[in-house]
């Protein structure tokens, strides 16, 4: 067997042992993102295939399925920020931590209390096993976070026909402290919501919003007739 026959086996050996690697690395992971090893383990069976497929085309002139390109790992690491107090979890702890808190607000106009009704009681029956009877929907509110509940949580829930957006507000601060919800009582309507003295806000986003084209044009005729 030639030297270039035996090169080629070796790169094939290696393309085997850093695919084991590889898996090893990423069922330690367990799902982890940005996990170190599972990084490191990747780059080595990338260059491992690069290599394989450079000799295997020089040897027979064939290629492998695999289109991928050689990386530096340390210029890797500096473009991802890897290793660099970045995204690998290894980054010191900072002296000078703070909280975030964003505050939001939106407000709607419901046409048609029996439509949205309707539609969460739709929505409450979808998460109920056919056999079981669900509980009925019996108002506005009760709606609202039934919508909410059985959606992803967020305000995109309520972007439905049934619910007119009106206008709402983003405010960003920083804060001393976390919200601590034991701290409000469940009737306590506002003061979850307040800033507090020391709070520094950081900007506000007013959100409009957008009007259909047939009631700009209704506008329009308003100011102008």
């Amino acid at each position: 067997m030639t030297d270039q026959h035996a090169e080629l086996d070796d790169a094939l050996e290696r393309v085997i042992e850093t695919a084991r690697v590889h898996l090893a690395a990423v069922r330690a992971a367990q799902g982890r993102i940005d996990d170190d090893d599972v990084w490191q383990a990747y780059l080595a069976l990338n260059n491992a295939s690069y290599d394989y497929d450079d000799r295997l085309l020089d040897a027979f002139g064939e290629v492998t399925p695999w289109d991928v390109e050689s990386i530096d790992p340390d210029d890797a690491d500096e473009r991802l920020g890897v290793g660099l107090g970045g995204v690998d979890g290894g980054e010191p702890a900072d002296p000078h931590p703070f909280v975030l808190s964003v505050r939001q607000r939106r407000d709607y106009r419901v046409p048609s209390v029996t439509a949205l009704l309707r539609v969460a009681q739709a929505a409450r029956r979808s998460g109920v096993p056919d056999e079981e009877e669900s509980p009925v929907v019996e108002g506005v509110g009760e709606a609202v976070l039934e919508l909410l509940q059985t959606g992803d949580g967020s305000l995109g829930a309520l972007d439905i026909p049934e619910l007119d957006p009106l206008d709402g507000l983003v405010m960003v601060s920083e804060v001393d402290t976390p919200l601590d919800l034991e701290s409000f009582d469940d009737e306590d309507s506002s003061g979850p919501f307040a800033p507090g003295d020391d709070d520094r806000l950081v900007g506000r986003l007013d959100e409009h919003p957008f009007l259909s084209l047939d009631a700009e044009t209704e506008e329009e005729v308003e100011r102008t007739g």
